[in-house]
């Protein structure tokens, strides 16, 4: 009958008790037995070490790192352009709020001495009253009032007038400036972060490699690197640069320049080779790509823009196929890097940190577009 039938075990309960004392024994064995194996198997897989990238797999996350953070150094320079640029400009605006400032004084006490005067006489003429107010929007507004009326200090408080408004002008734009320049320092800051973690990334790869597999890397260039013709040695060249000093190659492409001024930059090119890349630098110890281009052309008698998104509209675009010594060439979609052209296919640039001022092909980098400074 149903009431003398055996209970049912709960599935559990097979697994971690039921049954005879050996049964329970030889079943709790293999659990343990199960559960080793699995807590084996998942350790395995999570202490096994990630499989070490190959040396082309390492060169190319730095190239990609370095072009990363020449985007972020090109930023930089802008930030740090725009940041010299609003201190000059504050600093020019607060010593002319000070020039101002002191003839408003000055004007002031004049009209002070002429209401004292006025009451000593037994009254005080309106535009003072007005002069005396403590709101200076109605007293300027009152001193046009009374200027049209023809009052006969109205000339005089209507010169004050003018002063005191452009005084507050000043100082408004002042105010202005100063929130750019905080602006600005923040944007430095955020850039000068961003490059710095970059860089650090791919000085962190490459510390994986041998000295061996490094200076291979360095041999065969990259994105941004030379290739074996950096030739460092070959920047020993002095002089006017017009010659080429000691440097046939130099004084070649000197001579096949468009003008005098690019036959200069292209000698100061050649004369800076070997100096290490520094990011954010304009010479003379170091450059980064566009400060090198940018201390060269300034060597031929231009000026050109600190970035490379600015130097590329310093001039007429240049077809590939007329590239002259001397001409800026561009790389990337973002225009992220700028060298010097020197002829046959090649350029002078400062790739990027451990990699000095250098030759390399331009075939090197994705081309975008070249550059005649004018």
């Amino acid at each position: 009958m149903a009431s003398h039938r055996k209970p049912r075990q709960h599935p559990l309960a097979a697994l971690t008790g039921g049954g005879s004392r050996s049964a329970r024994t030889a079943r709790t064995a293999a659990t343990l037995a199960l559960a080793g194996a699995a807590t084996a198997a998942g350790l395995d897989g999570i202490g096994q070490a990630a499989p070490q990238p190959t040396p082309a797999q390492v060169k190319d996350r730095v190239d990609a790192l370095y072009q990363e953070a020449e985007v972020a150094t090109q930023s930089y320079n802008g930030a740090k352009e725009a940041a010299e640029k609003a201190r000059e400009e504050l600093s020019r605006l607060q010593e002319e709020a000070a020039r101002r400032t002191g003839k408003l004084n000055t004007a002031r006490t004049e009209l002070g001495t002429m209401a004292a005067s006025q009451y000593r006489s037994g009254g005080i003429d309106p535009t003072v009253r007005l002069l005396l107010s403590a709101d200076p929007q109605r007293y300027l507004d009152g001193a046009a009032v009374l200027q049209r009326t023809g009052s006969h200090q109205a000339t005089a408080v209507a010169g004050y007038a003018r002063r005191l408004g452009s005084v507050r002008q000043i100082q408004r734009r002042a105010e202005d400036t100063a929130e750019r320049l905080a602006d600005t320092e923040a944007a430095l800051k955020k850039h000068r972060v961003t490059v710095v973690h970059k860089l650090g990334a791919a000085e962190q790869l490459l510390s994986r490699l041998t000295a061996e597999q490094r200076q291979r890397m360095a041999g065969r260039g990259g994105a941004h690197g030379g290739a074996g013709e950096g030739r460092a040695d070959r920047g020993t060249g002095r002089g006017d640069g017009l010659r080429g000093g000691t440097n046939p190659e130099a004084a070649a492409a000197a001579a096949q320049a468009a003008d005098p001024r690019a036959a200069r930059a292209v000698a100061f090119a050649y004369a800076a080779l070997g100096k290490p890349y520094v990011w954010g630098a304009t010479g003379p110890s170091g450059f980064d790509c566009s400060g090198l281009t940018q201390a060269a052309w300034k060597a031929g008698g231009v000026a050109l823009p600190r970035t490379t998104y600015t130097q590329i509209s310093s001039g007429p675009r240049v077809d590939r196929s007329q590239l002259a010594p001397g001409d800026l060439v561009f790389f990337y979609s973002g225009i992220s890097h700028v060298g010097l052209y020197v002829g046959d296919g090649k350029m002078i640039h400062a790739p990027h940190p451990g990699a000095p001022v250098r030759i390399a092909p331009i075939d090197q980098m994705p081309f975008a577009a070249a550059t005649r400074p004018a």
